[in-house]
């Protein structure tokens, strides 16, 4: 509001010297006001003495400036929606919401930094990191190929091909890029005591065998048997077919021996494949201990449900099967992958390939008592439950 040049004393004086008899024209041209400047101030003071003007203006300013503040917080409100859905966490957030509010709601930099809390300093920041172009689109090609990786097994992969970059950059790329991977789904976790069972630490102390169910395009399901190394983590053999019967798996089984030695333990679950009379004769026949889980627990088999999940993510929810042939060609081409090409983050982001060669290559056998370690697998079923009891033969 425009401020008099004429004070409330002066205002009043000026009225009253009309109600005294002085004409209007002539106490307008003396004190150089307008004959409507004249009028508006008798009809706004008329009547009012000093203390009332000054009042009346003073109750003028204050709802002046009421009004200014109610507009103020109706504004902020209005910017504030805007923002509702944005997280303003990190300092780009935040610079992205003053920008915003800057330019719809035409505010100040200064003001748009109070409504938010923002640090004017931080605002006006203006990061000086290197494009890193190059490493970007071979970040993005790897993510593409490997879907699934998350960026611990993809900044290996960069390591490997010579891209030497801290862990934590190659993070943010891998979230600026918009490459994370979100889980499928989650996974009961193993409740109770654990009792580890206790495993040398060398290649083929300890198998897992299980199975995985797929279908085909046309609907036709088929079925995967998976031999997992538990201490080299190795898939050791893959058996894709369309029925696996337990004499099926003994012969597997006999022709992996075969080519890589007998193991020291071999740990499934109660399927009727693994309980059945050829089973339980196998067993025997080649004196390999057979440990069962306990019932309705896992992760008592937990390495082998964990390269089945991968199975599972990696592989079986990416690929679309056309027959029995073309299942065995991919699946053996990916298993080949996972022995020598994929980091596992178990092994230190080694190959189970590579570390399977190292623990062969060390060749130094530890005491007894040193040799034991606990792997890192449920509760093993009681004692007493690690076979079955004796199946009848059908005569």
């Amino acid at each position: 509001m425009k401020r008099s040049k004429f004070t409330e004393e002066q205002i009043i004086g000026i009225l009253r010297e009309q109600e005294a008899g002085a004409k209007t024209a002539e106490l307008c041209r003396r004190h150089g006001i307008s004959s409507a400047t004249f009028y508006a101030w008798k009809a706004k003071f008329g009547g009012m003495d000093v203390s009332d003007a000054k009042r009346l203006k003073a109750l003028e300013e204050e709802n002046a400036r009421l009004k200014r503040l109610l507009a103020e917080s109706l504004l902020d409100q209005a910017a504030l929606k805007d923002l509702l859905s944005r997280k303003l966490v990190t300092p780009a957030a935040r610079r992205e919401a003053v920008a915003i509010l800057v330019e719809r709601h035409e505010m100040s930099e200064r003001r748009a930094c109070s409504v938010i809390g923002a640090d004017r300093t931080s605002i006006r920041y203006r990061g000086r990191r290197p494009d890193d172009h190059d490493l970007r689109e071979r970040l993005r090609a790897l993510a593409s190929e490997r879907r699934r990786f998350g960026y611990r097994r993809l900044h290996v992969l960069l390591r490997r091909e010579g891209h030497v970059v801290n862990r934590k950059k190659t993070q943010r790329l891998y979230r600026e890029e918009g490459l994370s991977v979100r889980k499928r789904r989650g996974r009961k976790k193993a409740t109770g005591t654990r009792a580890p069972l206790l495993t040398v630490a060398a290649p083929n102390a300890r198998w897992s065998v299980d199975f995985v169910h797929d279908q085909f395009a046309q609907g036709r399901r088929f079925r995967i048997f998976n031999v997992i190394d538990d201490v080299t983590k190795e898939c050791l053999a893959v058996v894709v077919d369309t029925s696996i019967s337990g004499r099926r798996v003994a012969r597997e089984l006999t022709a992996l021996i075969a080519r890589r030695g007998q193991p020291g333990l071999i740990v499934s679950d109660h399927g009727t494949e693994f309980t059945s009379n050829a089973m339980l004769a196998w067993s025997e026949e080649m004196g390999v201990p057979w440990h069962f889980i306990a019932p309705g627990k896992p992760m008592q088999n937990g390495i082998c449900e964990a390269f089945n999940s991968k199975m599972r993510d990696e592989l079986l929810n990416e690929t679309l099967f056309f027959g029995l042939d073309h299942a065995r060609t991919v699946i053996d081409a990916w298993v080949a992958d996972y022995n020598a090409n994929r980091p596992h983050s178990a092994l230190g982001y080694q190959t189970p390939a590579a570390y399977a060669a190292q623990l062969a290559a060390t060749g130094d056998r530890l005491h007894e008592t040193e040799a034991f370690r606990r792997s890192p697998i449920a509760p093993s079923a009681q004692a007493g439950n690690c076979h079955p009891p004796a199946l009848v033969s059908d005569g």
